[in-house]
């Protein structure tokens, strides 16, 4: 094996290697160990759980030669960088098990991905009833227990070795590297910088998940290729979790059940623009409601901003020059137009209506926006990627000094709006990048601001180091739902860029001229999109306070379809969302219709209900209620929606 050493000093027995390891405790050497002896020094059963290295940064195999001092930490299978080396590691064993079965295909790339990792590969076309005789062949190498084996090439070598393979080729040829690293499992060899596992027996759990087409460097006027995905798991107790949440959240699918609740519809008279129904726009409404409610609470004021605006403002902003491609455009007057992909240039113009002190800053502004970002068809996916979509932003403009107090405040009020619904989440703080603007004074102020802030909320964060935008630091804010899945909705964002594009000012205590901070933030971020987390979230079960329909009538005759109208209406005057079920169908069938509808409850009347002016109430859980009165149940009712309860009724 030829193997990549730290340095290039000369094999030496009798050299000693001190390595100091996370606890400050230091292992000696008197020859050059490997990341495996090292390990084992610790403990055999220790070894037996890492997976790579990492010295001085670089993450690294475990057989590599250590030969100066330096100070280790091992990847262990309980980091998530473990994962990520195991599913890499797993792409090479997947495409040894294509070229085995189908010795024509060539191999282009094979990343990791969320949950997962995929392999393009030019081939013939294949379908998922072709992956148990792959998986049977990936489970042959895993069996084998093959040790990845990393070796160092010269250019011209890696071309001769895949000269036969023009996507290699093409790669290597773009690498400005004189010396490529290739990894080597029995008689397999695929280009890669690695590192990877020990060897195929670490992989315990693995399962292709689907195949799609994919065109050679996502350019359409080249190659069409075969993508295929896979998992993979330490332990295949992990892979089998995984396959039931994957199980589950096929259910609760939110394409499927808002079509089953009448909520929205897709169609490509508008693809990629989603089509709203009377009961979605309810519930589009209830959420607005909300937002509106707790933004005029916390000292928000509410705007609006055209959809349309000139090429001039965004040329100024520095959309035009960075984000033409995503952008509709159009010609007004002989004036070039575009429709917004974003609302802050709009938030400029209407701060620069304005004259401001200090004294009047914080000045915090939202907006609703309907924005349009072209998206590729085949990137489209119901509510989760539009074309068309509300983002509700806002914007603060604010002195230095109120950084952290503005930024606190948004955090408890994003802490307000996500328990509302029953969501938790995490936090992630993005620091300075290589690139950006404004003075080192800026950023060391706006990346405080934000860390005294969040010290102060009191809820753990992540740190990404280099990680913000280019115009300041921000947060992230990931939400998790029912199923533990986690999606990135809410963020803050700090700006030092489009306060100076855009000369905003304000008058200091000074009487001088001075540049605000500005913050932009979304909490739902897309509307649509979290309109779809809710729907997966809740499974279409919705909470009283936020289903389409509350209630819904059900006269057991013809006969008795006027009172229910009646009762209707007086339930409706209190803002309950309620129906009539007139239908020719059986009591029962209605019954069963409205809980397969996960309608909260389910109102029966009879002629003894029309008698004694009173209702027979069925809530989801099967728990009827007889004899109770419209105003015994309007109120219960209406306190619990007032109130926006998560949990059930009990009438």
């Amino acid at each position: 094996m030829n193997s990549e050493s730290i340095n290039n000093g000369a094999e030496n027995s009798g050299s000693v290697v001190n390595i100091t390891l996370p606890d400050n405790s230091i292992k000696v050497f008197e020859s050059y160990p490997n990341g495996i002896d090292v390990a084992i020094s610790i403990s055999e059963g220790f070894s037996r759980n890492c997976v790579a290295m990492e010295i001085n940064g670089r993450h690294l195999d475990l057989t590599q030669k250590i030969k100066e001092d330096c100070s280790l930490k091992f990847i262990t299978t309980k980091d998530k960088e473990a994962l990520e080396i195991l599913r890499h590691s797993s792409a090479h064993v997947m495409a040894e098990a294509v070229q085995n079965l189908y010795p024509d295909a060539l191999l282009t790339i094979g990343p990791v991905v969320e949950d997962g990792f995929y392999y393009d590969i030019d081939m013939k076309p294949i379908s998922e009833e072709d992956f148990p005789k792959i998986e049977a062949e990936i489970n042959n190498i895993i069996k084998a227990k093959k040790t990845f084996e990393r070796k160092v090439v010269s250019k011209d070598e890696a071309l001769e070795i895949f000269k036969n393979n023009p996507y290699k080729t093409e790669l290597i040829n773009e690498l400005s590297d004189q010396e490529i690293s290739l990894y080597q499992q029995g008689g397999f060899t695929d280009l890669c910088r690695g590192p990877h596992i020990p060897n195929t027996g670490m992989i315990k759990g693995i399962k292709l998940m689907k195949t799609s087409g994919a065109y050679w460097r996502a350019d359409q006027s080249k190659a069409q290729l075969q993508r295929l995905y896979g998992t993979a798991f330490f332990d295949k107790k992990d892979l089998n979790a995984y396959l039931h949440l994957i199980e589950e959240a096929k259910k609760r699918d939110h394409r499927k059940i808002g079509t089953k609740l009448d909520l929205y519809s897709f169609h490509q008279e508008a693809a990629g623009m989603p089509f709203f129904h009377a009961k979605g726009m309810e519930m589009w409404n209830v959420l607005l409601e909300y937002w509106r409610e707790e933004h005029k609470r916390a000292g928000y004021v509410e705007t609006k901003t055209p959809v349309m605006l000139s090429r001039h403002l965004w040329e100024q902003s520095g959309h035009w020059e960075n984000y033409r491609e995503n952008m509709y455009t159009s010609v007004v007057d002989e004036e070039e137009y575009a429709i917004k992909p974003m609302n802050c240039p709009g938030g400029m113009i209407l701060y620069k209506t304005g004259s401001y002190s200090y004294r009047d800053l914080p000045l915090r502004a939202g907006e609703i926006g309907l924005v349009h970002r072209h998206e590729k068809s085949g990137a489209l996916s119901g509510l989760f990627r539009v074309r068309a979509f509300h983002q509700d932003d806002a914007h603060i403009f604010m002195t230095p000094d109120q950084i952290e107090s503005e930024i606190l405040g948004v955090l408890h009020l994003v802490d307000r709006i996500y328990s509302r619904f029953g969501l938790g989440f995490h936090l992630e703080l993005s620091t300075r990048p290589k690139k950006s603007i404004g003075s080192d004074e800026q950023w060391e102020a706006a990346t405080n601001g934000l860390k005294n802030a969040m010290n102060k909320y009191g809820k753990d964060y992540v740190i990404n180091e280099g990680d913000g935008a280019f115009y300041g630091p921000k947060i992230d804010i990931h939400i998790k739902d029912a199923l533990g899945r986690t999606w990135q909705c809410g963020t803050i964002q700090l700006d030092m860029a489009l306060p100076e594009r855009f000369d905003l000012s304000y008058k200091g205590a000074d009487n001088e001229k001075h540049r605000p901070i500005m913050i932009h933030r979304v909490i739902y971020g897309s509307i649509e999109r979290f309109f779809g987390i809710l729907v997966e979230h809740f499974a279409g079960k919705f909470p009283l306070w936020l289903a389409p329909v509350q209630a819904v009538i059900l006269p057991i005759n013809d006969d008795l379809a006027p009172h229910a109208h009646d009762v209707r209406q007086k339930l409706a005057q209190q803002g309950i969302r309620c129906e009539v079920d007139t239908r020719t169908e059986s009591l029962k069938k209605k019954i069963r219709d409205a809980q397969v509808n996960y309608t909260p409850l389910i109102i029966t009347i009879g002629e003894k209900e029309r008698e004694t002016s009173t209702l027979s109430v069925r809530t989801l859980d099967g728990n009827v209620k007889m004899g109770v009165t419209i105003e015994e149940f309007i109120s219960p009712v209406v306190k619990h929606i007032r109130n926006r309860v998560l949990e059930d009724i009990a009438i």
